[in-house]
């Protein structure tokens, strides 16, 4: 999943990043409310916002994105444990309203139930006789497993999320890699071509490149 993480914390942010993307996961961080808002512009699968910003509520994020009919599933982390400021925050339309200080691994399961009930995660993802087991991150191609290094699962995984859509190098960078990364290196393609040498060797290609807009996985056959 692509997750956007709004967190004024460093030490919190650090952790929610680096763990989430050890679970496979496309991680964005976000420091304010306006960067939240900004990094929103791109579609992300949820949203993990803390309450108290230097620039207001997290909440409002989640406010603005119900008040458009978007039903990106959304936690609020806070500090605030109090019942009232609970149920404001579910009433606000968060899915889950999780306390600090938290354990990751409550997180996780949190995170699993909130997509879950939403339909965002279906723990397996197919295109053509690609499989991507995106609970136990295992991918298999016509009944064989794939050996994929961390990374290269990573992009497979942004790629299969969003099958049948041409992915712009800008926005494969952003999603899978941080966005430090000059737009102008060949990255991408060094990646993509790991990824064809053992996805799509000897088989029907289902990554596909699209001149001058990027690349699409999807199943042509």
């Amino acid at each position: 999943m692509r997750i956007l993480v709004v967190e004024d914390e460093p030490r919190i942010a650090s952790l929610l990043q680096r763990g989430l993307g050890e679970e496979g996961h496309s991680v964005v961080v976000a420091g304010t409310l306006y960067e939240g808002r900004r990094a929103l512009a791109e579609p992300v699968d949820l949203l993990i916002a803390d309450r108290t910003l230097p620039d207001g509520d997290g909440l409002d994020l989640v406010r603005s994105l119900r008040s458009a009919g978007d039903r990106v599933p959304a936690i609020v982390l806070t500090a605030r444990d109090r019942v009232d400021e609970r149920v404001e925050g579910l009433y606000g339309g968060a899915d889950d309203y999780v306390t600090k200080p938290f354990a990751f691994d409550e997180l996780l399961a949190r995170i699993a139930a909130v997509t879950r009930r939403s339909g965002a995660s279906g723990g397996r993802i197919e295109v053509g006789d690609l499989v991507l087991d995106t609970e136990a991150l295992r991918v298999y191609r016509g009944g064989d497993e794939l050996s994929l290094t961390p990374q290269e699962l990573r992009l497979l995984r942004y790629l299969a999320e969003n099958h049948g859509k041409v992915l712009s190098r800008t926005r494969i960078l952003g999603a899978v890699w941080d966005t430090q990364h000059d737009p102008g290196t060949n990255l991408i393609n060094v990646y993509i071509s790991y990824l064809r040498a053992k996805v799509d060797k000897g088989r029907e290609p289902l990554i596909h490149t699209v001149r001058g807009l990027g690349y699409v996985l999807e199943d042509r056959g």
